[in-house]
């Protein structure tokens, strides 16, 4: 049942119970910010391919584009060359007999192109010339206008690729048992839904094309003069290795340190009021600075490479072109390479050696979507600890709550571990203090409509019994059952909606405070809602609002008061109408009159299901049919508030030592009014 989802929280961090032992083990989980991988991994580049299927015909609407722009972009070099050789050259020479000549090489060199300009005898060179401009305008609009359909596309496909991954994503972390949010902070599961999908999306929309554009139209022009092009690349090849290595170490510090600064932010702008309360800012402020600092020192470093970078690669492009005006040249003087073709391959190679240098920018967005897919891929493959079986069990329906010898820890154990405690005796199980034991044989029964109370000591494991029965974790030994089936063979959707669950913490998601009562459950109607408002005491309130159920609510619930929103979350509670009710320290946040509505509303939902009460207070559990007293993770007493107190045992003191705070709170209000008047 969605009132339930919040229970994570209690679990994660309230301190009720002790933690996992993992949670405070970031280790592994650092080590998935650090993770930098290949730049190009074939395995996850298929795997990211996968993605584009949905969406393949634009996908290949691009890559056609990008072809067809390709072939016009490689044209404006060659009709530069088409323009020397048949009007240029030959207008420059002294003699007609020579320019004649000139003009019928340009002609048998570019037979395809000069059949359909006009000649340059008789004056025709000017509109030759023009003819050519033409041309090479109507190719660059055309370019442009394949270019714009191209990046239209590829910006359309990312975002719909991108919408994919996070639904996934999001899903995913949706199904995950909640152990393993006890394991990751929120601000990196945030980071892989939003920095690292980014990191991905901007792969699919920059590509690596451009540089082979020109290398075919090189080679078949004069294979010689390419190879001369082309002689530098390994020196370019040796320098960006080696910006490669400075870049990689930077980048892999970049992306720790972005992780880093979100799961802090999240978890101090989450605990702003303890901040202030205690004057924490400079000290917050500090440990900011120092995240922060290592993320601003990486770039630097980033920075750097990129400086030395693009100088190296720009001054060996100016050499190889400048070998090929010499060689080139000497070519032309020899009669043996025409003007225009020098010409041209000039253009050739500075076009060649500017995708060269735009490989560094490439090669870096490359490797983070590989590192970025690495991370999320590895959330996805993480598979849920806790799922339905192939085959569930339905419950009778009863509302019985039954635990057999349940043994619970929050550690993660290897299978051996498991097999070692399941086959172990009582006497070994305790004997082993490697496991910090949460539950330690703990057996009991709730009969179907009664209300049992769960005291105890913090820490004692009291809100660890409520989790086992809606199965947030598996017991390691024992069985928990609800409705006469243990919990692992039943439906975990069908087992949760049997639970509504009010929090010592109460959780208001953003939205209307109708959204909050339904929480999604299109079944409860208005009357439904208003009704369960009623009946614990808060329809008065919502009514005062403004817009009353639908008055929008603001992150967490900000701007009402806890009791407040715990009514709301008793409205919810009920609404749902739940088989079995759980009341974690439900009443301990509010106020004395709040709570003597709450416990009017609890009577009527109480009544006709089974309810489990959990609190430190045991004015409020005395009525209970039947009172579980936790100590050190077992039942140590069961019974009737009389029964209990006639033991004289951990009851009885609890009972005293709060019966003599109040016998201490009386006797200071009986003096206040004396003191007042000396």
């Amino acid at each position: 049942m969605p009132g339930s989802e919040p229970q994570s929280r209690k679990n994660a961090g309230q301190g009720a119970d002790p933690e996992p032992k993992s949670a405070a083990k970031p280790s592994s989980t650092q080590q998935d910010d650090d993770v930098v991988g290949k730049a190009y991994d074939s395995r996850l580049m298929r795997r990211l391919i996968t993605y584009l299927y949905p969406y393949k015909w634009p996908c290949i609407a691009s890559i056609v584009a990008i072809l067809l722009k390709a072939a016009a972009d490689v044209l404006g070099p060659y009709l530069t060359i088409v323009a020397v050789d048949l009007y240029l050259k030959p207008a420059a020479d002294r003699t007609p007999q020579a320019a004649a000549a000139d003009a019928a090489g340009g002609v048998a060199a570019h037979p395809w192109l000069a059949h359909w300009l006009s000649p340059w005898a008789n004056g025709g060179a000017w509109t030759g010339i023009t003819e050519l401009a033409g041309i090479w305008l109507a190719a660059m609009i055309f370019s442009y206008g394949l270019e714009a359909l191209q990046t239209w596309l590829m910006q359309w496909t990312g975002q719909k690729v991108m919408f994919d991954m996070r639904s996934q994503i999001f899903r995913h972390m949706q199904q995950m048992h909640i152990g393993f949010f006890d394991r990751n902070p929120v601000g990196r599961l945030v980071t892989r839904l939003t920095t690292d999908v980014d990191a991905i999306n901007e792969m699919f929309t920059s590509g690596v094309f451009a540089i082979f554009e020109d290398v075919f139209v090189m080679l078949r022009m004069k294979w010689w003069l390419a190879l001369m092009a082309f002689s530098v690349l390994p020196l370019i090849l040796l320098a960006t290795r080696v910006f490669r290595k400075y870049v990689r170490e930077s980048y892999r510090r970049i992306r720790a340190a972005i992780a880093r600064i979100n799961a802090y932010s999240q978890e101090y702008i989450s605990g702003m009021s303890l901040v202030q309360l205690f004057n924490r800012q400079d000290r917050a402020f500090r440990d900011f600075s120092a995240i922060n600092r290592i993320h601003m020192e990486a770039f630097k470093d980033n920075i750097l490479a990129y400086a030395l970078y693009y100088p190296v690669v720009e001054f060996l492009s100016s050499f190889a072109i400048a070998l090929i005006i010499w060689m080139g040249g000497g070519g032309v003087l020899r009669g043996t390479v025409m003007l225009g073709t020098l010409v041209g391959f000039m253009q050739y190679a500075q076009r060649f050696f500017r995708p060269i240098q735009d490989l560094s920018e490439k090669y870096n967005i490359l490797q983070a979507a590989m590192a970025a897919s690495e991370r999320v891929f590895k959330l996805l493959d993480t598979a849920p600890e806790i799922v339905s079986p192939p085959k569930p069990k339905q419950g009778d329906g009863s509302g019985r709550i039954e635990f057999r010898d349940v043994w619970f820890t929050y550690q993660r154990l290897n299978a051996e571990t498991k097999a070692h405690v399941a086959a172990a005796s009582p006497a070994e199980l305790q004997a082993m203090t490697d496991i910090e034991w949460v539950m330690r044989g703990v057996s009991f029964m709730i009969e179907p409509n009664q209300t049992a109370a769960i005291v105890g000591h913090t820490g004692a494991g009291k809100t660890t019994i409520t989790s086992l029965m809606m199965r947030f974790y598996d017991v390691q030994r024992g069985q928990v059952l609800v409705d006469g089936v243990d919990v692992r063979e039943q439906d975990l959707t069908r087992l949760r909606q049997r639970f509504g669950v009010v929090l010592q913490d109460p959780f208001l998601f953003s939205g209307t405070v109708a959204d909050n009562i339904r929480l999604g459950t299109e079944s409860i109607t208005d009357e439904e809602m208003k009704t369960a408002a009623e009946q614990v005491n808060v329809a008065e309130f919502i009514r005062s609002l403004p817009a009353q159920f639908a008055e929008p609510l603001r992150e967490r619930g900000a701007g009402l008061s806890t009791g407040q929103k715990q009514l709301i979350n008793f409205a919810r509670a009920l609404a749902h109408r739940p088989g079995i009710l759980i009341l974690d320290e439900a009443t301990s946040s509010v106020d004395t009159d709040t709570e003597f509505l709450v416990r009017a509303a609890l009577e009527k939902m109480v009544e006709g299901r089974t309810s489990v009460v959990i609190a430190h207070r045991l004015s409020t559990v005395q009525r209970a049919d039947t009172i579980l007293v936790m100590h050190r993770g077992q039942v140590r007493e069961m019974g009737s508030h009389q029964e209990l107190l006639a033991l004289h045992g951990i009851y009885w003191k609890l009972y005293q030592l709060q019966y003599k705070d109040q016998e201490l709170g009386e006797s200071a209000t009986r003096l206040t009014p004396s003191l007042a008047t000396d």
